[in-house]
């Protein structure tokens, strides 16, 4: 079963690759374009710290780690996790998801993997490096289980953007248009370029408080940065973890309930 969906990922995975490679030029302009938007998007970092040796106990250099994830996670969500999704609330409007159903796959999966953006690689790349030009302010490397142990954290933030995007979705089969909500889901996840112990002084950290437990951005950046910098505590890597599964469980129920309310275009 497992080799099965591996195979049908890769065969997915191609199409959108020969798809995207037929338009070469568009290609490269459209990396090009992600690049700089990626360090149009620096200059808000420039501008704070500017003559500050650090905020809140960020320093430059640390906050630029946040930056990297974001820039890193960025890349997967508008290459990998938005397309596909998108284009589920699309096949809901027009009642088209009955050829998605009646597939002999798993439905969630083929929608999830209908297509990618491969452009979008270039703010991957441009986030290993920031992690590398920010170390290099810092002086030194991350430690070998500092690694580890954000390539755990790496896995359990794109399944929470993932599950945060399934939940989206999952409103088109009851509101159909859901364009507002996947504008404010895109507007939200921008303030998870910034560590999370800044917004501590909002509200008396309520916003902190949101950012870690009901939009856990800070699970996605500050938490990854800090185990790099060696300083995330064992029980705040455990709480991602279980976290991470709590939610990709309830994405998958609420999908699951959601797709009985589907009415189909014969319907």
């Amino acid at each position: 079963m497992v080799r099965r969906y591996l195979r049908l990922f890769g065969v997915q995975l191609k199409a959108s690759t020969l798809q995207a490679l037929q338009y070469r030029v568009d290609f490269f302009t459209e990396g090009f374009t992600s690049l700089c938007w990626t360090f149009t998007a620096l200059a808000p970092l420039f501008v704070v710290y500017g003559g500050r040796p650090e905020v809140e106990g960020w320093s430059f250099g640390q906050a630029l780690l946040v930056v990297g994830w974001f820039t890193l996670l960025q890349g997967i969500l508008e290459g990998a996790i938005n397309p596909s999704l998108t284009g589920v609330v699309e096949h809901i409007r027009k009642g088209t998801l009955d050829f998605v159903l009646l597939k002999p796959a798993d439905a969630q999966f083929l929608v999830s993997t209908q297509r990618f953006l491969p452009w979008r690689a270039f703010n991957v790349l441009t986030g290993l490096g920031l992690f590398v030009y920010a170390f290099s302010l810092l002086g030194h490397g991350p430690s070998p289980l500092g690694l580890v142990t954000s390539l755990v954290l790496l896995c359990t933030s794109t399944l929470l953007l993932y599950s945060l995007w399934i939940l989206t979705v999952s409103a088109a089969f009851f509101v159909v248009r859901v364009d507002n909500l996947t504008y404010l889901f895109s507007s939200i996840f921008d303030f998870a370029r910034w560590p999370s112990s800044v917004f501590k002084g909002v509200a008396r950290g309520a916003l902190t408080l949101v950012f870690t437990y009901v939009i856990p951005l800070a699970l996605m950046t500050t938490f990854p940065a800090e185990a790099m910098l060696g300083r995330l505590p064992m029980t705040s890597l455990v709480g991602a973890v279980v976290g991470s599964l709590v939610f990709s469980w309830v994405a998958r129920r609420v999908w699951i309930r959601s797709i009985g309310h589907y009415t189909s275009a014969s319907s």
